[in-house]
């Protein structure tokens, strides 16, 4: 069997109820949840369970998302699952940072929350916009927004889905050039703001503020960055790459096709939905995918892989 990657879905993949069996079910998946509202002074288990408009504010989904995933993580890695490479679409970096041993539980939650709030505030609401295009090469893509400064790729997600970011009517007449040069359908995004665009450059350097104050360590295994598609084994790339997140392209593609490279052909896909898992059929058809969940799951993929 070759390796095993650890894999964290972004912001969008939130579902009210997400962890919720974790937390009833088990010790470590509750001292996670109960962790996170202490530190964040708010019911996350109320948040997460119980239906309500906040789940989807940014300022709260990121908290929300790292909080579950993590907990998720704990549980699974008691069943004596391991990964030997992790990364994270977006926000799910930073849980992937959590699973490299890079940063601590404390940490990952309470950054999170800073950064959403930051992401929230940086760009007045209707300023910015996403989009994805599908069924359209990224370098066709590329050439098309190159004019447009403030327009940008967000996201690499896989072959035939990339999106973009920016200033509102921007990315609206991105779309409607898209269209022309082949695209199959541009859609407009349900978010917020314009996520990893540079828009959102000023709220990257207030990032690094409260970077400061959080303690990394050496990753005990590679992480792949966003930012780069590249390993990263050195504690001081860290932050200066947290801070850029924010603002550049999200080379999710890349990433998987990097640790593919090094011999990963098992990835755990771990918090809701299977967004990753969709992307995976369209980057490689020949790796494995499992999904953690529902805590009914992890007993599933721990006897699969001990099977295997």
């Amino acid at each position: 069997m070759g390796k095993i990657a650890f894999i964290y879905p972004g912001q969008g993949a939130q579902v009210c109820g997400m962890g919720q069996d974790f937390y009833e079910g088990t010790q470590s998946g509750k001292q996670v949840f109960d962790l996170a509202s202490e530190l964040l002074g708010f019911s996350v288990p109320e948040l997460c369970f119980v239906k309500n408009d906040r789940l989807d504010i940014t300022e709260y989904t990121q908290a929300a998302m790292v909080t579950t995933s993590i907990a998720m993580t704990k549980v699974l890695t008691e069943k004596g699952v391991k990964p030997d490479v992790a990364a994270g679409l977006s926000l799910g970096e930073y849980c992937a940072l959590y699973a490299a041993g890079a940063i601590s539980e404390s940490d990952a939650i309470a950054t999170v929350r800073q950064r959403g709030i930051l992401m929230q505030k940086e760009v007045p609401v209707g300023q910015g916009a996403m989009a994805a295009v599908l069924a359209l090469d990224a370098s066709s893509i590329e050439q098309v927004i190159a004019p447009m400064d403030t327009v940008q790729i967000a996201n690499y997600n896989c072959p035939g889905q990339i999106v973009i970011s920016g200033e509102a009517g921007a990315v609206k007449e991105a779309c409607e050039k898209l269209a022309e040069a082949g695209a199959k359908r541009t859609v407009m995004l349900n978010v917020s703001g314009p996520f990893h665009s540079q828009m959102l450059t000023g709220a990257g350097e207030k990032l690094a503020k409260v970077l400061e104050n959080v303690e990394v360590h050496t990753p005990v295994i590679p992480y792949v960055a966003n930012v780069t598609a590249e390993y990263v084994t050195d504690a001081k790339e860290i932050k200066p790459l947290l801070k850029t997140q924010v603002s550049s392209s999200v080379k999710w593609q890349q990433s998987v096709e990097a640790m593919i490279e090094d011999g990963v052909d098992t990835f755990i896909e771990i918090g809701p939905g299977k967004t990753l898992a969709g992307f995976m059929r369209k980057i490689n058809r020949t790796v494995k995918v499992y999904n953690i969940e529902k805590l009914e799951d992890v007993d599933k993929v721990a006897k699969a892989l001990s099977n295997g």
